[in-house]
């Protein structure tokens, strides 16, 4: 194998893993250990200028960081806090909402536009995550950029479809007023209904972040006959917002696996369901739901039943009296597809009241012409660069779920991050292929022979568990807040089970005696010095075979003995006893610091909290 590159930012940012798969590349460990120093405030301005809206997501994220943090693999969590025994993770996306609840006020540390614009005018289609986003970075450049939403308040689903008891309607209302103070133009209760009229005011570039508004419906028999009793889940969960729903039949049925089905389900307990059911198609484990959701949902005493695919609805006399389900079973070819066939079990009839329709999101552009230049597929999507968000009509971008279909919040930052780019080269003349890169940055920790400049020792204890209102226990209010968050005693303790992936481990060969000292004390033995060979080779002749495939092995150019040392990252516990214990330092503990370009004033409001 060739010797790493380490000059290159996304050696070490792959080493990152829960900054790497985050969408937005939040610098996880660096906004953890400001927690864990009581810095709150700028914990939260370095994630402020990442995601955006820390206090928001820090409540609703998917957290696609906590699947992919090492810590969930190098230990063996079986206790109170753990999801059905697995090893756990950091707890990085309540870790946010500590820093967004203790940060006090940052109002002073936002960027203000420059008080001459830059003559470019923006419009923005939908006040939710990924407009805001591109607001957010756009208006400190001096960039008018106007936001239309139907609704009367800026935020979108996060406002409409998020049930307050997971999201306090204060937390949106904070997070959203930060970026219309920037000088953002928000015209809400304005419904665009017409691209080409949008077009015809000047615009020097639209985006489009109207979101999936439509939920899908489920046309089976029985289906008129009990219009009045079945309902979609977004348009339910809006209406419940709204103010129009109130109560729920006692008897409820919530169709669908994903995470607006359990915030259906969820609610109706809260509105007089007694009685509420989750039917899914799939397998318990197959679901879209995250892993807590569905525990939140059966914590509440809502079951889960699944491979069961609907076939009527059953009336009698005009009312809805129940569901009919086939009762199916999953098979798997050779390729690993999967195909659900009827197990010949009879039927299942469910009794319900009411049937709450949450099986997918589907988007609907009947307010764009097409005779405008902007391309659609064969699925009536926009046809969108993936890099710059560009449509047909390079003036006019998408992102978020109108882009590429439903995801969720920290997807519809990043596209709004990277639509900004876009626009803001545009505009100036500029390619928008032409991609600005990170600014990264590798700093040594060292304080003397063993001191780092941060706490290295690995926390033994098992992941905390969130503490729930005790007045929530009871069911009864949609507004009362479920989760109370961490306490700053047990969000510290939190934060010590941080593992620190961002300081690395740094190899100097030329420094290196081959005394084997870093291998006899790696306690997960990660460390080799063998001979060089190809990847697959190498794998196996490691201490410990190298077993992830995908993250990449750390190789050393040639030592004097012509072997290499090779570090497996994929375990390595970033607790620097390598480092300590070298009597020559060829290890240093060096931290890295990958923050993603924007178009926005970010930059400095993250150079100023990293200080």
């Amino acid at each position: 194998m060739e010797p790493t590159d380490i000059s290159t930012p996304g050696t070490f940012h792959r080493v990152i893993d829960c900054q790497w798969a985050c969408p937005a590349h939040t610098p996880v460990p660096e906004y953890i250990r400001l927690i864990a120093a009581g810095r709150h405030a700028d914990a939260y301005m370095v994630n402020w200028v990442s995601n955006v809206f820390p206090g928001i997501l820090g409540r609703t994220c998917d957290r696609p960081c906590e699947p992919a943090c090492r810590r969930g693999r190098v230990e063996e969590n079986n206790g109170p806090g753990s999801m059905r025994g697995k090893p756990q993770p950091v707890a990085i996306c309540r870790l946010k909402r500590v820093a967004a609840d203790h940060k006090g006020d940052v109002r002073p540390r936002m960027p203000r536009p420059p008080p001459e614009g830059n003559g470019h005018r923006v419009a923005c289609v939908g006040a939710g995550p990924s407009s805001l986003t591109v607001a957010r970075d756009l208006a400190p450049l001096g960039y008018a950029v106007t936001v239309f939403e139907a609704d009367p308040k800026p935020g979108g689903f996060m406002r409409t479809q998020v049930p307050r008891f997971r999201l306090p309607e204060e937390v949106i209302d904070e997070e959203t007023g930060y970026i219309l103070d920037m000088g953002v133009e928000f015209v809400g209760g304005t419904r665009i209904d017409s691209m080409r009229s949008l077009l015809a005011r000047g615009y020097d570039a639209v985006f489009v972040g109207s979101g999936a508004p439509r939920g899908r419906d489920l046309d089976l028999p029985g289906r008129r006959e009990c219009a009045a009793s079945i309902h979609v889940g977004l348009d339910w969960l809006a209406n419940v917002y709204f103010g129009h729903v109130t109560r729920i039949g006692r008897r409820g049925l919530v169709l669908g696996g994903g995470n607006t089905a359990r915030d259906c389900c969820r609610s109706a307990r809260r509105l007089g369901g007694e009685d509420v059911r989750v039917v899914v198609r799939s397998g318990f484990d197959e679901m879209k739901a995250s892993p807590w959701e569905k525990e939140d949902a059966m914590h509440e005493g809502i079951p889960i039943l699944d491979y069961r695919v609907p076939k009527a609805f059953e009336h009698a006399s005009g009312r809805l009296t129940g569901m009919r389900f086939e009762r199916v079973r999953a098979e798997y070819d050779a390729g690993g597809r999967r195909r659900l066939v009827p197990t010949g079990e009879p039927d299942d009839v469910i009794p319900c009241d009411e049937v709450l329709v949450a099986v997918g999101q589907e988007n609907a552009f009947p307010w764009i012409e097409r005779d405008l230049g902007i391309g659609f597929d064969e699925r009536g999507m926009p046809v969108v660069d993936g890099t710059t968000h560009q449509s047909t009509l390079p003036h006019v971008l998408f992102g978020g779920d109108a882009a590429f279909g439903p995801k969720n919040i920290i997807w519809a930052v990043a596209h709004g991050h990277a639509a900004a780019i876009s626009i803001a080269r545009l505009l100036s003349g500029r390619d928008p292929r032409e991609r600005p890169a990170p600014s990264a940055s590798l700093e040594s920790q060292k304080m003397g022979i063993h001191e780092w400049r941060y706490d290295n020792a690995v926390s033994h204890d098992e992941r905390f568990a969130v503490p729930w209102s005790e007045a929530a226990k009871k069911l009864d209010s949609m507004r009362v807040e479920v989760e109370l968050g961490f306490d700053a005693a047990t969000a510290w303790k939190e934060t010590q089970r941080c593992l620190n992936c961002d300081v690395q481990t740094v190899f100097t060969r030329d420094k290196c005696i081959e005394c084997d000292a870093c291998v006899d004390i790696c306690p997960t033995d990660c460390i080799t010095f063998t001979a060089n060979g190809d990847e697959a080779d190498l794998r196996t002749r490691l201490t410990a075979p190298a077993l992830n495939l995908d993250q990449p092995l750390y190789v050393s150019g040639p030592l004097k003995t012509l072997r290499v040392m090779v570090k497996d990252e994929d375990v390595c516990l970033h607790c620097g006893l390598c480092a300590e214990r070298c009597p020559t330092g060829a290890w240093d503990m060096q931290k890295f610091l990958l923050l993603e370009a924007h178009a926005g004033a970010g930059r400095t409001v993250a150079g100023e909290a990293l200080a």
